[in-house]
């Protein structure tokens, strides 16, 4: 697989989502919020065991990077997309594994003998969705793996790379080496900021990687959390806050960074440092309430759309209007999946 060369590099945990309706019980008794995404503390522990026993499961592939990865393979060629993570050697593997397959996304895990791969519980509740994440295996990526034969070829020949924010809790190291790589060779860096919890309690890390980010993308609830954690006055402004975002200092001054912010079925905000004061919204076509089968994924589906455009060489409008569009399609389906037979975007 080595020989074979991708337009799109991308990066994260890898996860197998454990998905629940009706999830309200759950929300009360974990002290969860209802549209949140959280890393698991101990108290949190004993809920994978009572999705098992007392929930009816879906399981569907998840990690956030890699639901993009798979919503940019289903808009672009085949062989268009490569994706790394660390795995742990088991079922829950072969599973992420297969829904790659049928995507078309391709992938060079790092795999930990003897470690578990990464779970996410899903409750969903109404329209909203919770995330609690015990990373197990993801955490232990080593950025080694990034200069192996397999992988260090890979990253050379790509033209576009994504790091979800996620990421940054412990693999803050390979995420830099790749974006510096992109910068130092004029190639475009995207990083997701992903929840919350990221800009609030990692905002060392986003400092960090922010020079080198291209573009960024995230949604009213991260951009709300950014605003509060570097003092901005209005933190509901999104366009003031994607200015704020798109106006931090850049390594390669060169190509102005662009910030995407979403806000669910309402519109999408973008600013781009070479003219700030100039956001361009774009509306949603808002789908009729029973037409929505759950939210899980659909940031990830908007950031898989506008990748494709991205890597296509696509305007801005026609990249936003492509992660739209992807965003609507994963609504519609339980869980980050998409539409069979493949509905054409580009």
């Amino acid at each position: 697989m080595a020989a074979q060369s991708y337009q799109l590099f991308c990066m994260g945990n890898p996860l197998l989502d454990m998905q629940v309706t009706n999830g309200e019980e759950l929300l009360k008794k974990y002290d969860l919020k209802s549209n949140d995404a959280i890393l698991a503390e101990e108290k949190h522990a004993p809920i994978y065991r009572e999705l098992v026993d007392n929930y009816k499961i879906t399981y569907v592939a998840g990690g956030a990077a890699q639901n993009a990865a798979r919503g940019a393979a289903y808009v672009l060629p085949p062989h268009s997309v490569v994706y790394t993570g660390c795995v742990g050697d088991d079922d829950l593997a072969e599973q992420l594994k297969e829904a790659n397959k049928r995507e078309g996304l391709d992938q060079v895990y790092l795999v930990k003998k003897g470690e578990k791969t990464g779970a996410c519980a899903v409750i969903i509740s109404g329209h909203d969705r919770s995330l609690v994440t015990t990373l197990a295996a993801a955490e232990k990526f080593d950025k080694e793996h990034l200069a192996s034969p397999e992988v260090a070829p890979l990253i050379d020949a790509a033209k576009v790379y994504y790091v979800e924010g996620y990421f940054l809790t412990h693999g803050v190291e390979s995420a830099l080496e790749i974006a510096k790589k992109a910068s130092e060779t004029g190639k475009i860096f995207v990083l997701n900021l992903s929840a919350p919890f990221i800009p609030q309690f990692f905002a060392v890390q986003l400092q960090q990687i922010m020079p080198y980010c291209d573009v960024v993308i995230g949604n009213e609830a991260e951009a709300e959390a950014w605003a509060s954690a570097t003092g901005l006055p209005d933190k509901e402004d999104l366009a003031a806050v994607a200015r704020a975002i798109a106006t931090q200092p850049k390594s390669n001054a060169s190509r102005p960074r662009t910030v995407v912010i979403t806000h669910g079925p309402k519109s999408t905000t973008v600013v781009s440092s070479a003219d700030p004061e100039s956001p361009k919204v774009f509306p949603v076509s808002p789908l009729k309430d029973e037409e929505i089968v759950d939210t899980n994924g659909a940031g990830d589906a908007f950031a898989g759309g506008f990748l494709g455009g991205l890597v296509l060489g696509k305007s801005i409008e026609e990249c936003v209007e492509a992660g739209h569009k992807l965003g609507a399609m994963c609504v519609q389906q339980v869980g980050p999946q998409y539409k069979w037979p493949k509905v054409q975007i580009f």
